[in-house]
């Protein structure tokens, strides 16, 4: 448990405030809107007399639905610097996984944005007080008893509190301790399939404590474009939370994060540090290198001793301008990179290494800085922070990933069972993930033992959850849902020719069927989801001696 008072979380932003006063915190890029640290705390201050008159008490829930913005982000701290708990929640989820969400964590309050509360019948989440728009504050839902709760009254009670002005020496928070709870994080939606990480204050302090002092990755005046999703671990911890505690500056893209978008925002804003999932990259590569090595005359100079420096140094340049400028580096994580892309890169020098985390550490595990990470690793786990260790190797040292330390989470909410067989006797955290570590304490992941994949915006995908409803559609005997090289979803059909022979199908028209369980599956799917085609398979998949589908044998028929 971190003791120290600098790295309570609450005081960390206590100071942070006082501190950076003056200072922009967070920007809405492609808008004017930018918030001082002072703003920021004011907005925070206005949500606490919110909760207050609301009955919030400490330790309620309260649910954070919307995209990227600086609402958003007055939510979230304003929840954790009250005393409550924070469940953010995906703005992609559709809305049943949404209301599931809402309704299991015993959400109190909502916050979310308009066009999301469309698609959601108040009626469906009865233990929720109190609707909020993350796009204006204003109450969108109230019970009776607290109906005169408005923006103007809230405003009354903030001039009682405060004498009609916060100042710095007035931003004062309630001690909470690390050990208390500060999130519920879902790692999907659907009921069958739900897992809320219950994550400790601790957990977010050390991350941000490696952010600022173990690493300097962030530090005041620090710049970053927040694309990641907010409410997934990874852009969270570092974009947001860790850049505020810094006294750094963060720009929100609420938009869906193309690469012509992105690399509009990291000119405009020249961000300090990027972080990315591997498909930004992978695009970009694709899109701005490839075309110029594959060209006779440089792939020629490419194989010659001397020139081919001055080829990649010219390339080096001209995407290290692409990203602004005047980035440290750019860190990867939620999957690995791709090996091709990730060796050329290297080649070139250019400032890249991947990191290793899951939503259960808050989420970072291990990391290195590019100057000293090895090709293909992920990192050294955290000193100080976090240890790793692998557990039943093989004769080649491979077996799973088991991790220990400041960062793990408490367990599952309200799934004990889950919580069971997540960590070993001795309480460390089994990742799920097969890998190797060397005698530098290198991490090196060789196979996800889980089957998850990766969305557009590092969204995680659940093939399983897919599966279960496609299981469930006319002839459909049982389906595998992979991801192509351009990561879309292909789903792969056994058909149940039973019941296609019984109704007298044709191969057409069994194709024909396919297509429309297709369209009747994607609008029960997240918006980062969808299966852009089914393919039928005549056969049985096979399968282990527990049922399970051996998965590596499919993965080359996505393409």
């Amino acid at each position: 448990m971190l003791t120290d008072e600098r790295y309570n979380l609450v005081k960390i932003y206590e100071r942070s405030f006082r501190e950076n006063w003056d200072l922009p915190a967070v920007t809405d890029w492609g808008t004017d809107k930018t918030l001082t640290y002072g703003q920021l705390a004011t907005v925070i201050a206005h949500l606490h007399v919110m909760f207050e008159e609301n009955g919030l008490q400490k330790e309620d829930k309260v649910a954070l639905m919307g995209r990227n913005n600086s609402c958003w982000v007055a939510t979230f701290l304003a929840t954790i610097t009250y005393g409550a708990i924070v469940v953010p929640i995906l703005q992609d989820f559709n809305a049943a996984d949404a209301i599931h969400i809402i309704n299991h964590s015993d959400a109190k309050l909502l916050f979310i944005s308009d066009n999301i509360w469309e698609g959601i019948d108040l009626e469906q989440i009865p233990n929720v007080k109190v609707v909020v728009s993350l796009n204006d504050w204003h109450p969108i839902s109230q019970h009776m008893e607290v109906a005169h709760i408005t923006m103007l009254y809230i405003q009354k009670q903030f001039v009682k509190k405060y004498g009609g002005r916060l100042t710095p020496d007035k931003v004062c928070y309630d001690e909470r301790p690390n050990d208390s709870v500060a999130s519920i994080n879902y790692t999907s939606g659907t009921t069958g399939f739900s897992k809320g990480v219950i994550t400790p204050c601790n957990a977010l302090a050390g991350n941000i404590k490696f952010g600022m002092d173990d690493s300097h990755l962030v530090y005041k005046g620090c710049r970053h474009v927040a694309f990641l999703p907010l409410a997934h671990a990874y852009g969270c911890a570092f974009d947001f939370l860790a850049c505020l505690a810094a006294g750094g500056h963060s720009f929100l893209i609420g938009r869906t994060p193309a690469p012509k978008i992105l690399l509009k925002a990291f000119a405009d804003v020249k961000p300090t540090l990027i972080l990315s999932v591997p498909l930004i990259l992978e695009k970009i590569y694709k899109k701005m290198i490839v075309p110029q090595i594959s060209k006779a005359p440089v792939s020629w100079v490419l194989k010659i001793p001397y020139l081919d420096e001055i080829v990649l140094s010219k390339i080096r340049e001209t995407l290290i301008n692409a990203f602004g400028g005047e980035f440290q580096q750019i860190i990867i994580g939620g999957a690995p990179l791709n090996a091709e892309v990730e060796a050329f890169l290297r080649r070139i020098k250019f400032p890249v290494s991947v990191g290793y985390g899951m939503t259960e550490c808050a989420p970072l595990i291990s990391f290195t800085k590019w100057t000293e990470y090895k090709t293909f690793s992920c990192g050294q786990a955290l000193p100080g922070l976090m240890e790793a260790r692998i557990a039943n190797p093989d004769a080649d040292g491979v077996g799973e990933i088991e991790v220990n330390g400041e960062h793990l989470m408490y367990g599952y909410y309200k799934n004990d069972e889950a919580t069971r067989l997540t960590f070993a006797e001795d309480g460390w955290l089994k990742t799920g993930d097969l890998g190797t570590i060397d005698e530098d304490g290198f991490i090196f992941i060789k196979g996800r033992s889980k089957t998850m994949l990766l969305g557009p915006s590092g969204q995680n995908i659940y093939p399983e959850e897919i599966e279960a409803k496609l299981d469930n559609m006319p002839y459909v005997s049982e389906s595998l849902v992979l991801q192509n090289k351009d990561n879309q979803l292909i789903a792969l059909v056994c058909p149940d020719m039973e019941a296609a022979d019984a109704n007298g199908l044709t191969e057409a028209q069994l194709e024909e069927a396919m297509e429309a369980n297709r369209h009747a599956l994607n609008p029960l799917l997240a918006s980062y989801e969808p299966i852009v085609k089914i393919k039928i398979y005549p056969h049985e998949f096979e399968k282990t001696p527990k049922k399970s589908i051996k998965r590596f044998l499919y993965t080359n028929m996505a393409d």
